[in-house]
């Protein structure tokens, strides 16, 4: 995984994904994400490979971005703005988010051994902002 920073487009996985989000047709974008959230949580308490952890905190961030305390994605991102997200997305993101941050997941073993207590925290950051708290 190329990564140069610790924000949730700051690597080449993210990068990719925000690019397959601005291919969607605007009425499936949402539908991108959920599938980002979907594919972590099907992985129940087995092994989460670190693309799957990457995609599901991409699309949290955009997620995020239309909640009340959260930050635009602007490097990286979509270029494309995206549609007002539906707010049933949220409860499946906090899920995600909770999955990559425990367990057998790969992307919190690569973070650990290096930045991973500013990481965690950004992803915190995102989990309490979609959590409305």
């Amino acid at each position: 995984m190329g990564t140069w920073d610790i924000g949730p487009f700051d690597n080449d996985t993210a990068a990719d994904f925000s690019y397959r989000v601005d291919e969607a047709p605007e009425e499936k974008k949402a539908e991108v994400l959920r599938t980002a959230f979907r594919e972590v949580l099907e992985t129940g308490d087995g092994f989460l490979d670190s693309d799957l952890g990457v995609e599901a905190i991409a699309s949290a961030a955009l997620l995020a971005a239309q909640c009340p305390g959260g930050t635009p994605v602007t490097s990286y991102g979509p270029k494309e703005p995206l549609p007002p997200l539906p707010v049933d997305l949220r409860p499946q993101a906090v899920a995600a988010l909770d999955r990559v941050l425990t367990g057998e997941s790969e992307l919190l073993e690569l973070w650990e051994e290096s930045d991973g207590d500013a990481w965690k925290a950004g992803v915190l950051k995102l989990r309490g902002v979609l959590a409305g708290s």
